[in-house]
């Protein structure tokens, strides 16, 4: 496969915390990966929330990969929200908890292939066959748990790698969670033969009903993060409860700092 990337100009990127973030709505990131399939390139198109900027802000390596990627589209209300405050506009937050399934249908529509890579061992599985209940036309090249030895080189990766590279997938799917999921794919993108790489987070335990979602008034109105807070407090109150409010503070000093340099110049 050839290996081609297009990154949308930077001048049309939204700028959170030094990364760029695509306006793109739901519609216009299916016709993206339609148009990286039809074109036959090998791009990265991730996703990017709260959580990814924090960690991104001190981590010029992991920012730099989110900047390269051809596409970065907004995953999170407080992106939307750090946007806003920046004077920018970013379209609705696309969450893999509701366009996994937009997604799904997508794909069967346009026949193209996908790849499940992640999860506890069954969980990927399981959300394939809700899947396919769903969109039985879904072409499902392959699962796999996301419990391997993922340094280069292992036996165990390299038999993923394998495994993949053989079912030649339209679109691979990675669900390990931040950052793990980015820095894999930093490590073994380029030796991997598909034409789309998704990162996903959680979605198979979404799509699989492991992961309860939170009630539709919180989760539609911008507080999916209490939502799960609520569900999994022990392991995400420091996400949330620290990082949220941190992330505001890094937005406005932002603002702060651009406004002050132009302010400099004029």
């Amino acid at each position: 496969m050839e290996r081609i990337t297009k990154q949308r100009p930077a001048d049309e990127r939204v700028n959170v915390l030094g990364v760029g973030v695509d306006p793109l709505t739901v519609a216009e990131l299916h016709a993206r990966i339609l148009d990286i399939v039809r074109e036959r390139e090998h791009a990265l198109v991730l996703h990017q929330n709260v959580h990814g900027l924090n960690l991104c802000y001190h981590d010029p390596e992991l920012r730099a990969f989110f900047n390269a990627a051809p596409v970065v589209f907004c995953d999170g209300a407080g992106v939307v929200l750090g946007a806003r405050i920046l004077g920018a506009r970013l379209p609705k937050r696309i969450t893999y908890a509701d366009w996994a399934w937009q997604l799904a249908a997508f794909a069967e529509e346009e026949g193209l292939s996908v790849f499940l890579l992640g999860a506890r061992p069954g969980v990927a599985e399981k959300a394939a066959g809700h899947l396919l209940i769903k969109h039985p036309g879904l072409k499902v090249a392959g699962v796999h748990h996301g419990y391997f030895d993922q340094a280069s080189e292992s036996p165990e990766n390299e038999a993923v790698l394998r495994e993949i590279n053989a079912a030649r997938p339209d679109i691979l799917l990675v669900g390990f969670g931040m950052p793990l999921q980015e820095r894999w794919l930093a490590r073994n993108w380029d030796h991997i033969n598909a034409s789309v790489a998704l990162t996903g987070g959680a979605v198979f335990d979404y799509v699989s009903g492991e992961l309860e979602r939170g009630p539709r008034i919180l989760t539609d109105n911008g507080f999916e993060w209490l939502a799960r807070l609520f569900i999994e407090p022990r392991r995400l109150w420091r996400r949330y409860v620290i990082g949220n409010p941190l992330f505001l503070v890094r937005v406005l000093k932002q603002r702060l700092n651009r406004e002050m340099r132009a302010h400099r110049r004029s």
